[in-house]
């Protein structure tokens, strides 16, 4: 919580530098490209259990992330209470019957046949772990005085990115999943107007017979999704 009293710039020597060769640059970033290519969006999970501390860890990575005016307009719920993961599995699966009975429209419902998916979420309540990510549309001083939030979506956007990355990092498979609406996180989780749901993410260890959809090997090349302009 930000206190009026500290809201004044100060300028520090920058505490952390990397001071690399280019050859080392180009194998660092050819080994983080490598070990983020092993990275797999998982449906079939382990009840293996995952250690609270590691969850702690990678969310506290996700909170380092740059935010709009350093405001870190997040929140993460991180759940492991099978009661609440049942809960809000069939409050998920409700909004996703709706879904593709017609509600998501047969474009859409198109697009999402070659990744194998149907309203049926049984990883919301196997994987040991759901972090509810929420965006904080507003904030409050500590005295109680709200303040605007900037850049919102795309600071969540790029700490929810540090969070996937984390938990890949750690050993662990993840999910994202996107009911909509989501509005019953909030009752569920007892989070504020202020915040608004905007993914669930499942965590957890892959089954030992777990699959990925063969799309999902498919990856645009650099040329596609980049333009160099030296």
């Amino acid at each position: 919580m930000f206190s009026k009293d500290k809201l004044t710039y100060r300028a520090l020597p920058l505490p952390d530098r990397a001071d690399m060769t280019d050859a080392e640059m180009r194998h660092e970033a050819q080994a983080f490209l490598d070990h983020m290519r092993k990275r797999h969006t998982v449906r079939d999970y382990s009840d293996r259990p995952v250690p609270r501390e590691v969850i702690e860890t990678c969310i506290r990575t996700a909170g380092s992330a740059p935010s709009g005016a350093n405001h870190q307009p997040w929140h993460f719920v991180a759940i492991a209470d099978p009661a609440l993961k049942q809960h809000i599995r069939d409050e998920a699966e409700g909004e996703e019957r709706r879904f593709y009975a017609g509600g998501g429209g047969d474009e859409l419902i198109s697009a999402l046949e070659p990744i194998g998916t149907d309203a049926d979420k049984p990883h919301l309540t196997i994987a040991p772990w759901l972090i509810v990510v929420f965006a904080q549309r507003w904030g409050e001083f500590d005295d109680g005085t709200r303040y605007k939030n900037y850049y919102v979506p795309e600071s969540v956007n790029i700490a929810t990115g540090f969070l996937i990355a984390a938990l890949h990092h750690a050993g662990l498979c993840s999910l994202t999943h996107t009911p909509n609406p989501m509005k019953f996180l909030n009752d569920a989780l007892g989070r504020p107007a202020s915040e608004k749901p905007t993914m669930i993410i499942a965590v957890g260890h892959p089954a030992a017979d777990a699959t990925v959809p063969g799309v999902a090997k498919v990856k645009k090349p650099l040329a596609e999704i980049a333009t160099f302009l030296d």
